[in-house]
């Protein structure tokens, strides 16, 4: 009994230690795609890493589209953020209908 024991930590051992080495994440797969994509998911690219310098947050997506409409969805743009100076509660047309009917449901 006590062999059987040791034999399957023996198994158990070997097979975290061999699913430990199969990490996937920085293969020539990934790098390729971090490439094309900018990104960093592989590991091999820290400069592509996402809220850097040379890439924001966000997607490049998600800033076109902050850019287009004052928003700050990917949080790249905070002075774009609902609430603030640049940009009050709720929208341009919420607030258009608040002044005009004299209400307040945007909160502005």
């Amino acid at each position: 009994m006590r062999q059987r024991a040791i034999l399957s930590t023996i198994a158990a051992s070997a097979l975290m230690l061999g699913l430990a080495a199969c990490d996937n994440t920085n293969n020539s797969a990934t790098r390729a795609a971090d490439r094309a994509a900018g990104t960093n998911t592989s590991g091999a690219y820290p400069s592509q890493s996402d809220g850097t310098r040379a890439n924001p947050p966000g997607t490049e997506t998600t800033r076109a589209l902050d850019r287009a409409a004052g928003t700050n969805t990917s949080g790249a743009y905070p002075s774009q953020s609902d609430g603030t100076r640049n940009n009050p509660p709720g929208t341009a047309a919420g607030r258009a209908l608040d002044r005009a009917t004299g209400n307040s449901s945007t909160g502005y």
